[in-house]
C-alpha cells in the first residue's frame, strides 16, 4: 500500500485519505472489498496529483507556470487546458468581470494570516493594470497571454480534479456508490441509493457543523473566508478579492455552499455569490438550485 494513501473500513465500506493541493482528500467508498477501494481511492490519487502537477502555480514545472514564463508570445495549448479556458470565460461573463483568472497580478500582492501586510495602494493600482481576461486572446489551440499577465487555476482547479476523479470512478466502478472529497470541494461517483451526508461546517465554530445536505449525485461546494483572512488594525479583511478595487470583497458572507449538477459549477456559483458581497443571497436566489448562505 502507498505510503502517502490511508484506508480505513468503515461501518458502509472504506474511507481513503490523502494530502494534495494543499487539502486533506478523502474518497467514501461503499465496498467492504479492501483491495478494490484501495484500487478505486489510488485512482483518485493520481488523477488529483496529476492535475495539481499540471495547473499548480506554485509549481515551477506545471504547464500553468510554462504558460505563465512565456507571457507575450502566441503559445500552443492541449484540449484540457483550452477547456479550461473556455469554462474561465463562463466565469468571467456571469460574475460580470469579478471572477477572473488573470488575477494572478493582484494575489499575489495579498497574504492572509497572521503575520500577513496590507499591500500599498500604488503596488495594488499597479496590479490591476495587468489583469483582465479580456486581455487574452483565445483560439481552438493557441493562447495569446499579454506580457506581464499571468493565469491562476486556483479558483476551479481543484473542483475540476473532484469532478474528474469522480467521473474515472464512475466509468470504472459504475455500480459502487463513493463520494469524492477535496478539501471541502465534493463530487458524487456512481449514483447512491441511500443519499451521502454532508456536514455544512458552521463559520462560528469551526470543524462542527451547522446543518446537512444530502447528496445521491452531482457536486458541493463551498466558498468562504473563515479560514483565511488578514487582520489590520482591528479590521478583517477576507481573501476573496474585488477586481474592480484590489481590495477584499465588502459585505461578503462568511460563506457560501451551493449543490449542482457538479463540482465545478457548485464551485463557480458559490464563488461568484461571496464577490457579489452584500448581494450574494439575491444572487444565489436568481440561479434556482440549492445553496446555503452563512453570515
Amino acid at each position: 500500500m502507498s505510503e502517502e494513501l490511508s484506508l480505513a473500513a468503515t461501518s458502509l465500506g472504506h474511507l481513503a485519505s490523502f494530502h494534495a493541493m494543499a487539502s486533506r482528500c478523502e474518497v467514501l467508498m461503499r465496498t467492504a472489498d479492501r483491495e478494490l477501494a484501495y484500487a478505486m481511492a489510488h485512482q483518485v490519487l493520481q488523477e488529483t496529483r496529476r492535475i495539481e502537477k499540471k495547473y499548480s502555480r506554485f509549481n515551477h514545472t506545471s504547464l500553468l507556470s510554462g504558460l505563465n514564463a512565456n507571457a507575450g508570445d502566441w503559445q500552443n495549448i492541449d484540449v484540457e487546458t483550452s477547456a479550461l479556458l473556455v469554462f474561465s470565460k463562463q466565469c468571467f461573463d456571469l460574475s460580470d468581470g469579478m471572477f477572473d483568472i488573470t488575477a494572478g497580478p493582484i494575489l499575489k500582492l495579498w497574504n492572509f494570516g497572521s503575520d500577513a501586510n496590507m499591500p500599498t495602494s500604488a503596488s495594488i493600482e499597479r496590479a490591476l493594470k495587468h489583469v483582465g481576461f479580456g486581455k487574452l486572446s483565445i483560439e481552438a489551440s493557441r493562447l495569446y497571454l499579454p506580457l506581464d499577465m499571468s493565469l491562476d487555476f486556483g479558483g476551479i482547479a481543484k473542483e475540476y480534479a473532484c469532478d474528474r476523479a469522480a467521473s474515472l470512478l464512475t466509468l470504472h466502478y459504475p455500480h459502487i456508490p463513493a463520494l469524492v472529497n477535496l478539501g471541502g470541494d465534493i463530487a458524487c461517483a456512481s449514483v447512491a441509493e441511500k443519499p451521502w451526508q454532508v456536514g455544512i461546517e458552521d463559520p462560528s465554530e469551526l470543524n462542527n457543523a451547522t446543518g446537512t445536505i444530502s447528496l445521491t449525485g452531482g457536486g458541493l461546494a463551498t466558498s468562504g473566508h473563515t479560514r483565511r483572512y488578514l487582520l489590520n488594525k482591528g479590521k478583517r479583511y477576507g481573501h476573496i478579492l474585488n477586481l474592480n478595487t484590489g481590495y477584499p470583497v465588502e459585505g461578503a458572507p462568511l460563506s457560501v455552499t451551493v449543490k449542482a449538477a457538479n463540482c465545478l459549477v457548485a464551485g463557480m456559483l458559490s464563488t461568484i455569490a461571496m464577490l457579489k458581497g452584500v448581494n450574494a443571497q439575491a444572487f444565489m436566489a436568481s440561479q434556482d438550485i440549492d445553496f446555503h448562505i452563512c453570515r
